[in-house]
């Protein structure tokens, strides 16, 4: 495996629009950086809408098709389904949408999850949806804690593998998966944080039954509206959200009275018509991953690295506890995502004196977190902890 710098100054002439070299890029958790190779799939995706014009959508389907097995690789997942979509939302509401509510009106989730997750079943709990937020911690008892809610009223369990402010892995998928298994609830895994960062085989880790929400905007730096849903192939649900798109083989035909019908493929969550030039970006970045060799074991290694390097500079600096601390003291190789999580009651003030110097981080609530990328050196991780010391002591 290469060191830190060594990939790092592999990587960024092919970086130069988003000038990584020059700043202090610290949200790659949130947002990472494009390729240059990116802005040529835009351009290819002009060229061929104006020369193909409404003949553009089987090209855009093999751009999608080269994430869909990026995916699958990710994954060790050859016989998943992938349906993309412009956002997680989108997917978890028609995936939502195929659930029987009705009689089965409780939802198991946690007290760990992002925003849009836990927003969408707020606001339906405002509607009689009943949900049982479990809390993450303790970890030991996390999984008997999920467990011991399942029930005969159970539609779902919707929860992370990573979770988007500590930054911990959740190593009880297996165990919960197979628990609800045997009442038949189906599980949802928000993945996220953890595509392109902590590798999962789904066959072994035995969660092929499983529905895993995966976006492009982090890790992954395919950027916007790469977002998809893995289902296995032997779903037959029938979303009441539903678009054309999951029903292509039905276009041609006449309309009647008969049950709606949803093609046995990839789009059985799919709405309509989108913009494809996404696809295209993303396809090239897909193709410079392979030719830098970005392997999912590098980038485990790089990220393992990176972050255990900023929590050594966070400690050596020595900070009162009370004002700043790490979230979570566990071994970053087997514990820890991405992304150093922070706590400290001055997080979002932190993080604005921290973007006044042009350095990238972001604050929730009492969370302030630190994202590396394949690109950042040793250097820039040893400044941004040189001047979060500043700020600190500036306070």
């Amino acid at each position: 495996m290469k060191n830190i710098d060594e990939l790092a100054q592999q990587l960024i002439p092919h970086y130069s629009h988003f000038r990584v070299s020059e700043r202090l890029l610290f949200t790659g958790h949130s947002h990472q950086a494009w390729p240059d190779v990116a802005l040529e799939g835009q351009k290819e995706y002009f060229m061929d809408t104006a020369e193909l014009v409404d003949k553009k959508w089987e090209k855009a389907a093999e751009k999608t098709e080269i994430l869909r097995n990026y995916l699958r690789g990710f994954y060790d997942d050859p016989d998943g389904f992938y349906c993309r979509e412009e956002s997680t939302h989108v997917l978890f509401v028609s995936w939502m949408s195929g659930l029987d509510l009705k009689n089965k009106p409780k939802i198991i989730s946690t007290d760990g999850e992002f925003h849009s997750l836990f927003r969408q079943l707020h606001r339906l709990e405002e509607e009689g949806l009943e949900v049982t937020y479990v809390a993450t911690d303790p970890d030991e008892s996390f999984a008997e804690r999920i467990i011991s809610e399942i029930d005969d009223r159970t539609s779902a369990i919707m929860l992370s593998r990573v979770y988007f402010e500590s930054s911990l892995i959740n190593h009880h998928l297996t165990k919960i998966a197979q628990a609800a298994r045997k009442h038949c609830v189906p599980v949802l895994i928000d993945d996220y944080h953890g595509t392109n960062v902590a590798p999962l085989s789904i066959r072994e880790a035995d969660l092929e039954d499983c529905f895993i929400l995966i976006g492009g905007y982090k890790y992954l730096q395919w950027g916007e509206a790469n977002c998809f849903l893995r289902f296995p192939k032997d779903c037959d649900m029938r979303p009441a959200i539903t678009g054309w798109f999951a029903s292509f083989s039905t276009l041609e035909k006449p309309r009647d009275n008969s049950p709606t019908h949803y093609d046995h493929s990839d789009q059985r969550f799919a709405s309509g018509t989108y913009d494809p030039s996404s696809q295209y970006r993303a396809a090239k970045v897909v193709e410079f991953f392979g030719e830098q060799g970005l392997t999912k074991e590098v980038l485990r290694d790089q990220y393992v690295q990176k972050v255990e390097l900023l929590k050594k500079h966070f400690l050596d600096k020595d900070f009162d506890p009370s004002v700043i601390r790490l979230t979570h003291e566990k071994a970053i190789a087997e514990h820890n995502g991405g992304f150093l999580s922070l706590t400290s009651p001055k997080a979002r003030e932190i993080r604005a004196e921290l973007l006044a110097r042009d350095i990238f981080t972001d604050a929730r609530d009492q969370i302030i977190r630190f994202g590396p990328a394949p690109y950042t050196t040793t250097t820039q991780i040893d400044e941004v902890m040189l001047a979060l010391k500043e700020v600190i002591n500036a306070l």
